[in-house]
């Protein structure tokens, strides 16, 4: 008996330093109360928000470029990897929420936008602050993308915590430069990382599947790379952010002059490339890939 009362007793919310704390406080208790007093604050700045922005697809893409080329626009927020789907499973509310993704967002621009040896950072713009709060979201695509396969649920949980739709963007690149460096940055062989590519393309089809159209932005990166300006501007009208010119021009200014073929630092074999070229032809996305 005294084990099923001090197990209730846990699952009450109770009040921490005058704010109400929920069953999730316990894994993060000094967030939890200093993300809602800090929310508190920051009300009237949230009240400008319409929608929040997840990214869903795999590692090495270029979402982080993109992540930080919208972490740029003055309307907009965008954490790097906060991994927000993790505090709204834990009970945090929208006003934590926001509060988290825009100081993750600030730290990160301070340390300079950096990302395995890469800066991201946009001169002269609003990475890790605003001008008016319009957009707010995080990039964590490929952990945002298993916590969905696992828990679908997640992407309606979020959009009912925060009270707005949920707008989400994937960024593409050929699959075989993509597995190359999925392979090259991690210990695993060239046969792991293509299974575990197709299994994210899977889970991005059934995310897809359950969405409003309007709602999914897809960016190949090659296309970005080719077309930096018009690729931000139809980002921007996705969105439905302002286009400011200056910010265009800017983060124009640092997207890569080419595409990297890592796919040349890979141990690929002509049966490994014509494996993945056929298991790509089962997903529309991946067509302009299939030469």
């Amino acid at each position: 008996m005294k084990t099923k009362q001090a197990h209730r007793r846990r699952q009450v919310a109770r009040l921490v330093n005058g704010v109400r704390v929920l069953p999730g406080f316990r894994n993060y208790p000094m967030l939890y109360v200093s993300s809602a007093v800090r929310g508190r604050q920051l009300r009237a700045d949230f009240a400008s928000v319409r929608t929040f922005l997840l990214f869903v697809g795999h590692p090495r893409s270029g979402h982080s470029l993109v992540g930080s080329l919208l972490d740029a626009h003055p309307d907009a927020v965008v954490s790097h990897e906060l991994d927000a789907l993790k505090y709204v499973a834990a009970g945090y509310r929208r006003s934590q929420l926001f509060t988290l993704v825009l100081e993750h967002a600030k730290a990160n621009a301070a340390a300079g936008r950096k990302s395995w040896g890469y800066s991201y950072a946009v001169p002269s713009q609003w990475q890790g602050r605003y001008e008016r709060l319009e957009v707010v979201g995080d990039k964590r695509g490929r952990r945002t993308t298993a916590r969905l396969a696992e828990r679908p649920e997640l992407l309606d949980r979020l959009a009912a915590t925060v009270q707005m739709p949920v707008s989400v963007v994937q960024v593409v690149r050929d699959p075989i430069d993509n597995i190359s460096t999925m392979w090259r940055r991690g210990q695993l062989t060239l046969e792991y990382q293509i299974d575990e590519y197709f299994s994210l393309c899977d889970t991005v089809d059934k995310i897809t599947a359950g969405m409003d159209p309007a709602r999914f932005h897809r960016v190949r990166l090659e296309e970005l790379i080719a077309h930096p300006h018009d690729q931000l501007t139809d980002l921007c009208r996705f969105l439905e952010m302002r286009v400011v010119p200056g910010y265009v021009d800017a983060c124009a200014s640092i997207v890569f002059e080419a595409p990297r073929r890592t796919r040349d630092d890979a141990p690929w074999t002509a049966e490994l490339v014509d494996d993945v070229r056929r298991r790509a032809g089962r997903h529309e996305w991946l067509a302009p890939y299939d030469a």
